[in-house]
């Protein structure tokens, strides 16, 4: 019976790897030569991107091609990573996760801050500035530590030797507003999940800025390292992150491909 594979036969199921990855990639050649716009286009991404950050840039993708399949899967950061990782997915975004997987290659896409919400009349919104020691008074409703940041925000109180009185977690901001709205606790989530329109003027609550408080994330594209790209995904990921140009993505991928680390953040505007 099959125990384990050698150190030669792992070394040839990689370069079976790469040979099936090229016979797709020559797919892929071939597509792009004989009908440049259609086609299918996966996504693989969080709850907190598919809802907030997304909507606009597929709807001006489909409007652009409008022959492209396209399909939305959400999921963990992990499983967004896993996705990717086996070509289970064309394009992973997430905020955490992506940049610890070896055949993934990741660039930064926005950089962004949470907020602290809280029903109109809190008597948080009477204390003046806002501190992680004031926070730590109320009953707080956040993200799970692997999602959306939430492993910053218990670092955060950590570091300050705080406690915080975390009544119940989630991965999903709308769940987070739907019970600050019930008055169980405050909300603390992603800056850009906070809907003032809605949120605001319909539900009642007030969001109060907490960049000083929580280290800012950093939302990342990835691709499977070697993978041939196709024009409208070149085009996705540019609507998505405008600084991403076919010129960048392709010094990236052309990078972790050589051994090299790729562009490196610091390189982005964002």
């Amino acid at each position: 019976r099959l125990v384990a594979v050698t150190e030669p036969g792992q070394q040839v199921l990689a370069i079976a790897e790469r040979m099936l990855l090229d016979v797709d990639n020559l797919r892929q050649v071939g597509a792009e030569f004989s009908n440049e716009a259609s086609g299918s286009l996966s996504i693989a991404t969080t709850h907190t991107q598919a809802r907030y950050a997304l909507p606009p840039v597929i709807q001006a993708f489909m409007t652009r091609y409008p022959n492209v399949r396209l399909s939305l899967h959400q999921g963990s950061p992990t499983q967004i990573a896993e996705w990717a990782a086996n070509g289970d997915a064309d394009i992973a975004i997430a905020t955490e996760a992506l940049d610890h997987v070896p055949n993934l290659v990741t660039m930064p896409c926005y950089q962004w801050s949470h907020c602290v919400i809280a029903p109109a009349g809190h008597p948080i919104l009477e204390q003046g500035p806002l501190s992680l020691s004031v926070l730590a008074r109320f009953p707080l409703i956040t993200y799970d530590p692997a999602f959306t940041g939430g492993g910053r925000i218990s670092s955060a109180f950590e570091r300050h030797g705080l406690t915080p009185n975390v009544v119940l977690s989630a991965i999903d901001a709308d769940v987070i507003k739907t019970y600050v709205t019930l008055g169980l606790g405050l909300g603390i989530i992603a800056r850009i999940a906070f809907d003032p329109e809605r949120d605001g003027r319909q539900n009642g609550l007030v969001a109060l800025d907490a960049g000083h408080l929580f280290e800012s994330n950093t939302t990342r594209l990835a691709l499977r390292r070697g993978t041939y790209l196709r024009r409208y995904e070149y085009d996705f990921i540019e609507l998505f992150a405008p600084h991403l140009t076919r010129k960048a993505v392709e010094k990236s991928m052309e990078g972790a491909l050589s051994g090299g680390a790729g562009r490196g953040e610091d390189e982005y505007q964002l």
